[in-house]
Parts: structure tokens; sequence; C-alpha cells
């Protein structure tokens, strides 16, 4: 992470710190900054270490790359989604979700069934003449 800073912008800090702190104090302070990164460095190594060992091993094989936020590619997931084995499909609709009731022909409580309507919508028809229910347009 660079939080912005440039080249440009580190060598103007670096200037400014040298002309305040002086020539005399600048050894002093730029030892003061190498202790002060080596601690912190050494404090993050350690966090890491901590975390891998309380999560145990099933952490250090997951793809953490692969969950990046910044790696989303929306073609990607549909592709995934639309290659995938659906679990169970009935004639009168899809049921998604998993469910084990597949076998004794019921889905499960929390599947979802989509009804498929093999014939295609028509229009209503047309209002008898004698039918005063239904305004004339």
């Amino acid at each position: 992470m660079t939080f912005g800073l440039t080249i440009e912008k580190l060598l103007l800090i670096g200037l400014i710190a040298v002309m305040i702190i002086g020539p005399e104090r600048l050894p002093a302070a730029a030892e003061s900054l190498r202790r002060t990164v080596q601690q912190v460095r050494r404090m993050a190594r350690t966090a890491q270490e901590r975390v891998r060992e309380e999560l145990g091993p099933e952490v250090a094989d997951v793809d953490w790359q692969r969950l990046d936020p910044r790696q989303y590619d929306p073609r990607r997931i549909i592709r995934e989604a639309l290659l995938a084995e659906p679990d169970a499909v009935s004639a009168h609709g899809a049921v998604v979700g998993a469910s084990d009731a597949a076998e004794s022909g019921e889905p499960a409580p929390s599947a979802m069934v989509i009804p498929i309507d093999p014939a295609p919508a028509t229009a209503s028809a047309p209002a008898h003449a004698g039918d005063d229910s239904s305004p004339a347009i």
C-alpha cells in the first residue's frame, strides 16, 4: 500500500526532515526509524504466525487470491454457475438446492421449485358480443 506516496513526495518529506532534524541528529533519527520499521515487521510476522496456528491447517490451503474482491469477474461467476451440475430436475419444475428428499420424490423444505410451462402463453379469448360486463373498445 503506497497511500498515494510518489517518489517526489517522499523526496520532499526527506528534505523537510533533513532541514528540521539537522545534519547532526540525522544519523540517530535514521537509526531510530530503522529500528521502528524492523519492530513493526516483526510484530506483523508474529501476528501472521499466531493466526495460522490458531486457525489450523485448513486455512493454509485456502486460495486467498481467488477470494480477493479485486479479482471479482461477474462473467467468470456466471460461467461457473451455468456449468455446474444441477442437483435435481423434475418433469414439472426444476428443483434448486441440495435435497436428500429427491429420492423420495419430494423437494426439500429449503429447495425452491420453479414451474416450467411447456405451452406458450396465449392471448385471452375475445369477449362475446352480447356480454355487457366488459366495455367495448
